[in-house]
């Protein structure tokens, strides 16, 4: 599985989707393995670990499952149904087909999975595919649905982001800043991982690429129908946006600076500490693209912002007084006191 064989038409046929399902068992994925890839992720652990740590404590076999499911090398297949195309795969709907998977398909998943012997709690029960569901829709409602609209505008901008690299730079400068041991080495071969598996030849199926916030990634394909030989004919790809995108509560600017420059504008310039494109600018803030364009000609008037051409994009990054600014303003709200605390004596 480390190196898949593609054609002309499969890659002609790729497309990006933004899943409400992957984002979630991403989430999962990250509360299992609390490892924050940025301070927007510790801050978002920070919150809900408690909760979900509780949740599993008093719950032994899903808790059981969980170490099972989510193992060391490879995910439980039934956690991780493979979207049918272009559109988003609802949670709804993804969450019916894990109910839908058999106990004995459950099982057989987690022997793969499971970094050892399934616990025994996990072979007696026939439910798990419930339980796993359930969480789901737990990690989906507590910890994810709050923040679905900021998650999806990140998402949506690593989408602009990949699809500007796979134009300047072809399939080899997508694929490896995907994930970081996938490569594009040429003659039809992309490797996967670093896993060392005979090749599958997934020529003629449709390969999705579908972007997830949490520092996590995956691959899914769906299992043939038993008996039938049929290769699979689709193929996902589940990767971490960009942590620069990601880490979007950065975004937040500081209140002096709001005051400043207004709201939406000083946000626009906090965003620029990295080169990035109007639409990107759009999807990230969820302002219009007129309201984004406004800002960016205050901005650059000003000599806040600079512009540069990279292929057929228009990239805007902060100057050097946009970061003197910034910063200025920074630490003005760091000296600035807690309305909470009392008055220091006279």
């Amino acid at each position: 599985m480390g190196i898949w064989q593609v054609d002309a038409d499969t890659l002609a046929g790729s497309r990006f989707v933004v899943s409400s399902l992957a984002e979630t068992t991403a989430s999962l994925k990250k509360l299992a393995d609390p490892t924050a890839a940025h301070p927007g992720e510790r801050r978002w652990l920070d919150t809900h670990l408690p909760a979900y740590r509780a949740r599993l404590a008093a719950d032994p076999v899903t808790a059981a499952l969980v170490g099972a499911a989510l193992g060391r090398t490879w995910t439980a297949d039934f956690l991780t149904p493979t979207p049918y195309g272009v559109q988003d795969l609802d949670l709804d709907e993804g969450l019916g087909r894990i109910r839908a998977t058999s106990a004995d398909a459950v099982r057989a998943d987690l022997t793969v999975s499971s970094p050892g012997p399934p616990p025994s709690a996990l072979v007696r029960a026939d439910d798990l595919a419930e339980r796993a569901a359930t969480l789901l829709e737990w990690v989906w409602r507590t910890a994810v649905r709050p923040e679905w609209p900021r998650r999806r505008r990140v998402i949506e901008a690593d989408v602009v982001a990949r699809t500007r690299e796979l134009t300047v730079g072809g399939w080899a400068a997508a694929f490896a800043a995907m994930r970081p041991t996938m490569r594009w080495l040429g003659d039809g071969r992309l490797r996967i991982n670093a896993h060392d598996h005979p090749p599958r030849d997934i020529s003629g199926a449709r390969l999705l690429f579908v972007p997830v916030t949490p520092q996590q990634g995956w691959v899914s394909w769906p299992e043939p129908p038993a008996g039938s030989v049929a290769p699979a004919d689709r193929y996902a790809v589940v990767y971490p946006c960009a942590g620069a995108l990601a880490d979007a509560d950065r975004s937040t600017p500081p209140g002096a600076l709001a005051t400043l420059l207004g709201t939406a504008r000083a946000q626009v310039l906090v965003l620029l500490e990295r080169p990035l494109t109007t639409t990107q600018l759009v999807a990230l803030t969820g302002q219009g693209l007129g309201s984004v364009g406004r800002h960016l000609k205050v901005l650059l008037d000003a000599r806040l912002v600079g512009r540069r051409r990279a292929g057929r994009s228009v990239l805007y990054f902060r100057t050097a007084t946009g970061d003197t600014l910034l910063d200025a303003q920074r630490e003005t709200d760091d000296r600035a006191p807690d309305p909470a605390s009392p008055p220091a004596p006279s």
